[in-house]
């Protein structure tokens, strides 16, 4: 995991949640370093917390679930649910579930995903939902938002490197020391 020795511009999709809220950007180098971003966050994560995970398909999504399934110390592979709709991994110790969703298939918001029951898991468990903007805030008024995108330098896609928009939104989210989680070789907090 090898620092990136120049600063990539913010994506599209970065720059827009930039104008939105104040947000914590982490440059990340590599899948490696996508997932141990993830199980950092994980150790932020408590019972009750909704996470949105937002970016392009290939940007990373499911990597950084992965380690959030790692550092949550959960049972099963964390692979992606998008044929299933939604997978639920227990936990292996006393922390909590991880519900993973995947909301692409799904176009109705919050009532076609009613059949998920995920207002009844999301008390216990950490629900992270790929593709949920637009279609879960109303599950929550804490919540975590995650928005992945490509980094692009001078025309050129740089193929490992992402640009992370963490932001909180909430109480639950004031004050969270969301930049601390880059404190490793292949994440860059700005």
């Amino acid at each position: 995991m090898e620092e990136v020795p120049r600063e990539a511009p913010r994506s599209p999709a970065a720059e827009a949640l930039a104008e939105a809220a104040a947000e914590t950007l982490i440059t990340v180098d590599s899948p490696a370093s996508m997932q141990e971003l993830g199980r950092r966050i994980a150790g932020l994560l408590r019972p009750g917390d909704l996470v949105l995970l937002t970016g392009e398909l290939g940007a990373g999504k499911t990597t950084l679930t992965r380690g959030l399934g790692e550092g949550l110390g959960v049972r099963g592979a964390v692979t992606s649910p998008t044929f299933v709709i939604a997978r639920v991994h227990p936990s292996l110790g006393d922390g909590p579930p991880l519900v993973h969703v995947d909301a692409y298939r799904l176009g109705g918001g919050l009532d076609e995903m009613e059949d998920l029951d995920l207002d009844v898991s999301l008390p216990e468990s950490v629900v992270v939902v790929e593709w949920g903007d637009g279609k879960v805030e109303e599950l929550s008024d804490d919540r975590l938002h995650v928005v992945i995108g490509r980094a692009v330098g001078h025309e050129e896609v740089l193929d490992d490197v992402r640009e992370v928009a963490l932001r909180g939104v909430g109480e639950r989210w004031a004050g969270a020391e969301l930049a601390g989680l880059a404190g490793l070789a292949g994440l860059t907090a700005r």
